[in-house]
């Protein structure tokens, strides 16, 4: 149980007042990735902000890189999100901003201050992403891999345990797809980073197989590889 960073257990997932996932028993490991699969509406992204305190838990127990959901404050949201990376299908970047300062902006909300050890830990990411030298960039300079790139070294600036990626390729050509997608398993295997991601592309799930978890019918259901049609 100590390499378990995501827990739900008899979980009732809302929104507002409207059940959309009900019993939900879903467990993941350290350095697990797992794919997250079903229909638009289906309940993924309220599963997922969840996950990430955007919604509260109200039945069932969870617990997410050591906090409980049940017992989560408003105010211990951002430390419950130190510890979890977010990448978006359509990358939210800040657009009259560099790559440097896009970064140097999450770690000041995220409460570093020594300048030196922010420029330290933000050539360490980009390097990680094969973006050392495109700091200065602007990200209408950079192609939507790039911009996919800058995305995912945003989400590790932290250390984080768990990765939640929503359709992180949806907007990517197969090639770049191919290059992000080798790029997300590099860092799970090297760094022991558990990943979650919502996708509707199976033919991603064929070339890079993993765990698949459905979700479906106000249920969430582990399928076989083959059973994913």
């Amino acid at each position: 149980m100590s390499d378990s960073i995501v827990s739900l257990r008899q979980a009732n997932i809302y929104q507002g007042k409207n059940l959309i996932l009900s019993d939900v028993n879903f467990e993941v490991q350290k350095g697990e990735f797992i794919y997250m699969i079903g229909k638009t509406g289906s309940g993924k992204s309220s599963l997922l902000k969840t996950l990430y305190g955007d919604l509260y838990l109200k039945e069932g127990d969870g617990n997410v890189a050591g906090f409980n959901l049940k017992d989560l404050k408003w105010q211990n949201i951002p430390l419950l999100r130190r510890n979890l990376g977010i990448v978006f299908q359509d990358f939210r970047l800040l657009t009259d901003r560099n790559v440097q300062e896009n970064l140097e902006f999450v770690l000041k909300a995220t409460g570093w201050k020594d300048k030196n050890l922010m420029a330290e830990k933000i050539e360490n990411v980009l390097s990680k992403v094969g973006l050392k030298s495109k700091g200065f960039k602007m990200p209408y300079e950079m192609s939507g891999g790039e911009q996919q790139r800058v995305d995912i070294a945003r989400a590790l600036l932290n250390n984080p345990k768990l990765i939640i990626a929503d359709e992180p390729t949806g907007n990517l050509d197969p090639d770049t797809t191919d290059e992000i997608m080798q790029l997300l398993f590099n860092i799970c295997r090297d760094y022991q980073t558990a990943f979650i991601m919502a996708t509707h592309d199976y033919t991603i799930i064929q070339k890079y197989p993993a765990r698949v978890v459905r979700i479906e019918h106000g249920q969430m259901k582990d399928v076989t590889h083959a059973g994913i049609a």
